[in-house]
């Protein structure tokens, strides 16, 4: 993600889900996280409820972890919404 303007990064990125998507539509969600319970409890209760699918797995030396979400959403705001929200976590990146 650009952070030097993510205003414009998520206007690019809604159009561009608008224009490939009709909803409601999966959606899959990467992230990568430093290995810490704590960031991948709080990824966890940002989709909590959501019916969302979420698998992670370690780095080979275990400092990081992946974690992917697959999640049925609404529309594309919905799935900014909660990149937004993921961002607010410390070290996470998005994918």
């Amino acid at each position: 993600m650009n952070t030097d303007n993510p205003e414009e990064f998520y206007a690019r990125l809604k159009e561009q889900l608008d224009l490939s998507n009709t909803w409601p539509a999966d959606y899959l969600y990467k992230f990568i996280i430093p290995t810490d319970p704590e960031k991948f409890k709080k990824i966890e209760q940002i989709f909590d409820n959501t019916g969302a699918v979420i698998v992670s797995k370690k780095s080979k030396n275990g400092k990081y972890t992946s974690v992917s979400i697959t999640v049925s959403m609404k529309d594309s705001d919905a799935i900014i919404a909660k990149y937004i929200e993921v961002g607010k976590i410390k070290g996470v990146i998005s994918l």
